[in-house]
């Protein structure tokens, strides 16, 4: 079985997992400091191709402006809600 075929219930991670990470390194990267808000994140997530399962991370996010560990705080929450933060990893 390839790493693609592989599901939670063999027990292994996503291919998508860590992509997450990216994004939210990508957000910050030129403004550690900088707020940023969904339509942000959404936006980055489009540019990014990311899965249909991580834009459902994103779409769920609520309304607002986010400084990082905040964002990490709503995105870890939605991961761990859903039951997909081993299968996507969680964000820091």
């Amino acid at each position: 079985m390839d790493k693609s075929e592989q599901t939670w219930l063999g027990g292994a991670q996503s291919p998508e997992f860590g992509d997450l990470q990216r994004l939210v390194d990508e957000l910050f990267e030129d403004e550690p400091a900088r707020m940023v808000g969904k339509l942000d994140a959404i936006e980055r997530a489009q540019i990014d191709d990311l899965s249909e399962d991580l834009l459902e991370v994103i779409d769920l996010l609520p309304g607002g402006r986010y400084g990082r560990h905040a964002l990490c705080n709503q995105l870890n929450s939605i991961l761990t809600a859903h039951g997909w933060g081993y299968t996507h990893g969680t964000v820091s």
